[in-house]
């Protein structure tokens, strides 16, 4: 099991893409006619709320250039969690192909969630609920991202990133000289999955395709009138081969049905009933002519 290197980058890209929906976040300032002032892209850095709020704090001095510029956010990855309620079967696979055309094995993914973190800092409330205000209508209260979890074999799914919680904290104690930071802090949980090696296999490749058309819906007295069959040209193609298919058609009118078990034509349960019915009347019928035709011969025998 361990010792089998491989690296999908899964992490690393649920990162980044939680990152990138808060890449183009502004505020805006305006006069009291209501026209813009100035707009104001709102930075993003990835890193803990503490490392943020000691270098807001490096200048105590208000007549000195300030340390960081406000508003600002920050956001980190916070835990890793294993989640059941999501769980699939353990050695349950599925078989898809690469880009090069080969075939792959692999085992159902593993579902985690990764928490995250998003700091909001400012100095003025007002630029606090701006971003605020711009961010929680998406949220109801998740948003799916879609991240590219194993790109060897395409392998793309929705991410749902759910909103958890919202806390605010307004650090305005001390002097007047000590800076203001107001922090909003929101709480992501992101629902992804982990996918373990991808080996090479062209076990259980699909080399033929059979499908049965019926004509009533029945499904317990309903037989089979149609079979369309498709097969690759040639037999022995890969997933990467370039090849055709060969397509054939056939009628029946027998009332036998296919049996994937048996892999044949079987007749169904209730024709087979009904022929043990007829052939047992049958005989019933044969068994009274023989007892009238009996009765017959004795009673020309006493006259």
């Amino acid at each position: 099991m361990l010792g089998t290197y491989f690296y999908h980058e899964i992490i690393r890209k649920t990162i980044i893409s939680f990152g990138t929906l808060f890449n183009n976040v502004s505020i805006r300032h305006t006069k009291s006619d209501g026209s813009v002032l100035d707009e104001t892209k709102v930075g993003l850095s990835y890193g803990p709320m503490q490392k943020f709020l000691a270098k807001i704090q490096e200048q105590e001095q208000l007549t000195k250039s300030i340390a960081i510029t406000l508003p600002r956010m920050s956001f980190e990855m916070t835990s890793i969690q294993y989640d059941p309620t999501r769980k699939t079967g353990v050695t349950q696979t599925f078989r898809t192909c690469d880009d090069d055309g080969n075939a792959k094995k692999v085992y159902m993914p593993v579902p985690y969630n990764i928490g995250f973190e998003l700091n909001i800092f400012s100095k003025l409330n007002d630029d606090a609920l701006q971003i605020i205000e711009q961010i929680l209508p998406f949220f109801q209260p998740s948003f799916n991202l879609t991240v590219d979890l194993a790109s060897s074999i395409g392998e793309k799914r929705d991410i749902p990133v759910v909103l958890d919680s919202i806390d605010f904290q307004d650090d305005y104690e001390g002097s007047f000289q000590t800076r203001r930071a107001l922090i909003y802090t929101l709480r992501f949980t992101a629902k992804t999955y982990l996918f373990g090696p991808i080996a090479e296999s062209t076990e259980g490749l699909i080399r033929k395709v059979q499908v049965d058309l019926y004509a009533d819906t029945n499904t317990q007295t309903a037989k089979r009138e149609m079979r369309y069959t498709a097969v690759p040209d040639p037999i022995s193609a890969e997933p990467g081969d370039d090849f055709g298919f060969t397509e054939s058609w056939e009628t029946f009118g027998d009332g036998k049905e296919y049996s994937p078990t048996r892999q044949e034509d079987v007749w169904l349960s209730w024709v087979i009933i009904m022929i043990l019915s007829m052939k047992h009347s049958i005989q019933q019928v044969t068994l009274l002519n023989r007892n009238q035709s009996l009765n017959q011969r004795l009673l020309n025998r006493k006259m």
